[in-house]
């Protein structure tokens, strides 16, 4: 296959350390590959410097000549004063665009649900992302490269953007390089994995999949003593080969030895033991949602549906962005009222729940985490063993070092696994996971789900990682239009009755080009005035957060840029308010809905 684009002897390094040193790599017609790797390994710095925004120190980029390279980062062009309309499609005349097929494609996939003349300022950053993967796939290249193309992105979202990566190029032609922590993507369009670390970029032949139980074999082979590191990727090879074995059948290497060695390991998860161990805790009574709706005034969010909550159940909730997802979590939390209907909640209930903000992790900002893990148990035991704060920390990839790091400097990863760790050794028995995959890697997440593994509770999960929800749930619910719903047959079947109901949420773009829809009634009453009450709140909240975003940029503007890691902290503060800006606006377009 040809070479479109690569680098030899390539070498990286910053005031503090090596990143990179004599690595060679080449893009060549036809590949699709995933890059994989801790936080920090250099993966985004690789991107750069393939797509020409950093150069290395020493060795030599390659391409062929008049080569296309388009690319998605982390940074944010857009013009905020153009409207969806021109970022996309910019001054190419409607019947040319409408007229392609692909084209139509992107934006029905991508940003249907957007005001096709509304101006870019106006978007939140979740929004604008996609406005910016939308205006980058319309276009022609023979190189994509994708740094996080799933954030922001529903299930639905991520499975046409597979589909869409599957189809845009005839066969050995084009290439990929992509960056993503969602699993099921790499699995779904790729056909090598590169990893990060140590210095060096290693190929594995397939996906995610093909690259875990690779990974297993040559730390077997090397008779590696990462003892932990090891059994637990042995855990998720089992899940993987036992659980989903198709997703093993694409690569051409041997996996007799590989099978060899998973052939004693148990499943990931024992549900009996962990259900008799729940039942003990919980008694048999959880929560009960009893012919239960929700509205806000005339609208109805959740249709009149029963829901028994059992001890031990694992649970993944599916929906659309503003489906009612956070609402149903409300009224098993006990934040939300129902309209009809009661809900029972057994004596012996504890809640906890795992939110997309840090919200008690804002009130210990100064503590220190030693002291903060020093106010819980002395104790906690995962698989019949005895763990301190300390290892468990450990275990969720932390070092030693961390321990004496005030819990404001820890950066976004890092606070969401503490966040989770002080929930679980608050020892919960009822626990729900909002989007608990946010800010980690994929070493990571397989560490959070090994954790879970063990926990002897009942667990609601609502996440848009699919990898993440089909490993740690044994079931999942959906709601569609309102109603409340089992789907036997998981995410699958979930898309397959979205498909058939039609998805479009806005209007579509190559039919009412900038046409204003009817907006329904809102509530009346007290209802109205709570939620206006609370919508000029988020309002003043979002633009007090806007202006600390700005103020932070025009500190790195005027920071020494040889300070890479002043520069760090300055760009983890930007996500994590960046983050609560994200947060605040779709519930801000929640009220929006109600308020009329």
């Amino acid at each position: 296959m040809a070479h479109l684009l690569g680098g030899e002897a390539l070498h990286l390094e910053y005031p503090t350390h090596v990143v990179f040193d004599s690595v060679t790599i080449g893009i060549s017609d036809g590949d699709r590959i995933g890059l994989v790797g801790r936080n920090g390994e250099g993966k985004s710095s690789l991107l750069g410097m393939l797509s020409g925004k950093i150069q290395p120190n020493s060795g030599r980029m390659t391409q062929r000549n008049g080569l296309r390279v388009g690319v998605l980062d982390q940074s944010d062009t857009l013009d905020s004063d153009s409207t969806i309309h021109y970022a996309v499609v910019g001054d190419m005349a409607d019947h040319e665009w409408a007229g392609d097929a692909r084209t139509r494609d992107i934006i029905a996939g991508l940003v249907a649900d957007l005001d096709w003349e509304a101006t870019v300022g106006t978007l939140s950053g979740g929004q604008r992302r996609r406005v910016a993967l939308a205006a980058l796939l319309v276009q022609d290249w023979d190189v994509v490269i994708l740094d996080e193309p799933t954030n922001h992105l529903d299930v639905e979202g991520i499975s046409w953007l597979a589909e869409h990566i599957n189809e845009r190029w005839s066969k050995n032609t084009g290439g990929l390089m992509v960056v993503t922590h969602d699993r099921w993507f790499l699995d779904a369009v790729c056909t090598t994995t590169w990893e990060v670390h140590d210095g060096i970029v290693e190929p594995f032949e397939g996906g995610y999949a093909a690259y875990v139980l690779q990974r297993v074999e040559r730390d077997r082979i090397a008779a590696v003593t990462e003892s932990k590191r090891q059994n637990m990727m042995k855990k998720e090879l089992a899940w993987l080969r036992r659980g989903a074995p198709a997703r093993t059948a694409k690569p051409k290497f041997r996996i007799e030895a590989a099978n060899q060695l998973i052939a004693d390991v148990p499943p990931v998860r024992n549900p009996l033991e962990l259900k008799r161990m729940a039942t003990s805790r919980l008694g048999k009574d959880v929560i009960d949602l009893l012919d239960t709706s929700v509205s806000f005034g005339p609208k109805q969010i959740l249709k009149p549906f029963t829901w028994r909550i059992g001890p031990g159940e694992r649970t993944g909730l599916l929906g659309a962005n503003g489906a009612g997802k956070s609402t149903l979590l409300g009224l098993i939390a006990g934040t939300v009222e129902p309209s009809s209907g009661k809900i029972k909640r057994g004596k012996t209930v504890k809640l906890a729940v795992l939110d997309q903000q840090f919200r008690e992790l804002d009130q210990i900002g100064e503590d220190l985490v030693r002291e903060v893990l020093g106010r819980f148990r002395t104790t906690f035991n995962v698989d019949g063993k005895d763990l301190t704060p300390a290892q468990l920390l450990e275990r969720l990839g932390f070092s030693s070092a961390h321990l004496s790091t005030k819990v404001r400097e820890l950066s976004g990863g890092q606070r969401r696994r503490l966040q989770l760790l002080m929930i679980l050794m608050d020892e919960p028995n009822v626990m729900i996971l909002d989007e608990p995959t946010n800010d980690v890697d994929t070493d990571m997440l397989a560490a959070l789900e090994d954790l879970l593994d063990s926990w002897p509770g009942t667990l609601i999960v609502v996440s848009h990682d699919r990898y993440l929800l089909e490993r740690v749930t044994d079931q999942q619910y959906a709601i569609l239009d309102g109603h409340f719903r089992h789907v036997p047959g998981g995410v699958d079947e979930y898309l397959t009755l979205r498909s058939a109901q039609g998805t479009g949420s806005g209007s579509n773009p190559s039919q009412s080009s900038g046409t204003e829809q009817a907006k329904p009634a809102g509530p009346s009453g007290a209802e109205l005035r709570a939620a206006q009450k609370e919508l000029n709140a988020n309002e003043r909240k979002v633009s007090q957060l806007q202006e600390k975003i700005a103020k932070i940029h025009e500190k790195m503007a005027s920071h020494d840029q040889s300070d890479y890691e002043g520069l760090g902290k300055l760009t983890a503060e930007i996500s994590e308010l960046q983050d609560q800006v994200d947060e605040l606006e779709e519930r801000w377009l929640e009220l929006s809905e109600i308020v009329g």
